[in-house]
């Protein structure tokens, strides 16, 4: 008679995997594989022998198919890490990206850890970047906001699952200043949209799925800097930072744009792949 046996999660995992694009097909497949088991990924390494369970089958190839049709893991899933956090993110918010830890780091690294701070993220999305801080500075305050009701939802939910009592939402983002009135901040770091809106990269991968007002931004893409960089003197203490991500070949107009605001200190940080990520200026003591 032939064999009969059932498929086993590693079999089920290698299968997916040859049916899935890209270079981490297999990471994919495991992780889609984990979500419908709702089992950590140690546990996988423990039980790779055992037989697929049934009714997970329909569930697992329904996200094969939407993966192989380009929708993100992280919609498919419904979380994504980022810094030492794992967070909720959904259609309304872009998905955060390692790369963005930079901003990050950076930002901590001008923020004492033995006294109060006033911070602010622009266009927080799933909060990644505010709760990041946060988590790391515990005596700030930070005040999170984004155009999106739906994105600020996300990232109230995702302050809550982290205890993060320090966090502040508000919406607003055509005007980037309006929820900052009257406040005057040790830093604003911000993720803004920066992508030309005739980049062809904006219908391709997962970008496709992301918000799109949340990604483009004028013939140039730098329409949003503009506005975020002018207006941060009026909303910075003396000696308080602007921290801005951005695309690769941005950094030299970015630069330009914080100098004309009156902006001190002014330089760019590339990322590990030697690119501009993130352009930074200081408000004069």
């Amino acid at each position: 008679m032939p064999d009969t046996a059932p498929m086993t999660l590693r079999d089920a995992v290698a299968a997916a995997a040859a049916a899935l694009p890209g270079g981490e097909a297999r990471f994919e497949a495991e992780w889609l594989l984990l979500h419908v088991l709702q089992r950590p990924r140690s546990w996988l390494f423990a039980h790779a022998t055992d037989p697929l369970p049934a009714e997970v089958v329909a569930p697992f190839q329904a996200l094969l198919a939407r993966r192989a049709a380009g929708e993100p893991v992280a919609y498919l899933t419904g979380r994504r890490g980022f810094w030492t956090l794992d967070l909720d993110v959904d259609a309304s918010t872009l998905i955060p990206r390692p790369e963005t830890e930079l901003l990050v780091e950076l930002a901590l690294a001008r923020l004492p850890l033995d006294r109060d701070l006033q911070l602010a993220d622009l266009g927080t999305g799933s909060g990644a970047i505010a709760l990041a801080l946060a988590s790391e500075r515990p005596r700030a305050q930070v005040l999170a906001t984004d155009a999106s009701a739906d994105a600020l939802a996300v990232a109230t939910r995702n302050a809550a699952r982290h205890e993060l009592g320090n966090v502040h939402f508000a919406q607003g983002r055509h005007d980037w200043y309006a929820p900052l009135q009257g406040r005057h901040l040790d830093l604003i770091a911000t993720n803004p949209p920066y992508i030309a809106s005739g980049d062809p990269h904006l219908s391709q991968g997962d970008l496709r799925f992301e918000p799109a007002t949340a990604l483009a931004s004028g013939a140039d893409g730098l329409d949003d800097i503009r506005r975020i960089a002018a207006g941060a003197p009026a909303h910075l203490v003396p000696g308080g930072w602007l921290l801005i991500e951005h695309g690769w070949d941005q950094g030299a107009p970015i630069r330009t744009l914080l100098q004309a605001a009156g902006l001190e200190q002014v330089e760019t940080v590339q990322d590990l792949e030697q690119r501009d990520r993130v352009t930074l200026g200081r408000q004069r003591a």
